[in-house]
């Protein structure tokens, strides 16, 4: 059984309690308040209150912390090295058809360095979590990412750009090239869990532009701690900058950003 640190713990305690909330919230989906946030891309009253849970519980344990939230922005801690990055329910869209795909991600940050991340998806009560230099968990099991080294074995995941959002030729050009070498490719909504099944050995892969810090900051330490590698599609390391993500183990990393640099020069 993993030995949980006291960060991780604290973790734990504040995924589970906001947990509770969206489990009971998806039960009752038609009471649901539910507004616009911008085209295809909704906020429900799920989200704001599960963000002030986590923001409640974390606070509790660690007072001097400061966080980067989705809904709530930046709020400055006394401790200016640390910081929660949290994404209160990732796959809202999920969420609010009635999807039980979605997952709360919190990763705490130290001097521009992920050391601790979090994804739990309260349906199904998996919980994602790693530490830097100790490895990758599922509850209390020791993960590590697929041995496939060939890519006509493969299954990949990513997220496909809908109304207003991404470059939709660009990524068709993207998935036709990963479409014509592989096993097959999913597309489940939620890009902190697709790096967790990475991280698990569920996916071969993943990639995805244009995310936001806290849709994958968690995710991309469980990659690596999982043995996984992970990068932007010039093979550089500013994903939380940029919002690009490509990951897989080791061969499979290298042959994804072959494949797409290919891709992108025949574009």
């Amino acid at each position: 059984m993993a030995v949980r640190s006291a960060n991780i713990n604290v973790m734990a305690k504040a995924v589970e309690a906001a947990g509770r909330g969206l489990v009971r919230d998806f039960g009752e989906l038609e009471n649901l308040q539910v507004s616009k946030k911008g085209p295809a891309d909704f906020v429900s009253t799920a989200d704001t209150r599960t963000e002030k849970i986590l923001i409640k519980e974390l606070t509790k344990a660690r007072p001097e912390i400061g966080f980067l939230l989705e809904e709530g922005g930046e709020i400055k801690g006394e401790d200016e090295t640390k910081r929660w990055i949290i994404d209160p329910l990732d796959g809202t869209t999920n969420f609010l058809h009635g999807i039980p795909h979605f997952a709360i991600s919190i990763a705490l940050e130290e001097r521009g360095e992920i050391i601790a991340g979090m994804v739990y998806n309260p349906i199904t009560d998996e919980n994602f979590w790693a530490e830097k230099g100790q490895g990758a968990f599922l509850n209390g099991r020791r993960l590590r990412v697929a041995g496939r080294r060939n890519m006509e074995d493969a299954v990949y995941a990513t997220g496909i750009p809908f109304r207003g959002r991404g470059d939709h030729g660009r990524f068709l050009n993207e998935l036709e090239a990963i479409m014509k070498v592989s096993a097959g490719v999913r597309r489940f909504g939620a890009a902190s869990l697709d790096l967790a099944f990475v991280a698990a050995g569920r996916y071969d892969g993943f990639w995805e532009t244009g995310l936001a810090a806290w849709d994958i900051a968690a995710g991309i330490l469980l990659v690596k701690e999982a043995g996984g590698f992970v990068s932007e599609f010039d093979a550089r390391q500013k994903m939380l900058q940029s919002g690009d993500v490509v990951c897989g183990n080791e061969f499979q990393h290298n042959l994804l950003l072959k494949v797409f640099r290919d891709a992108r020069k025949r574009a």
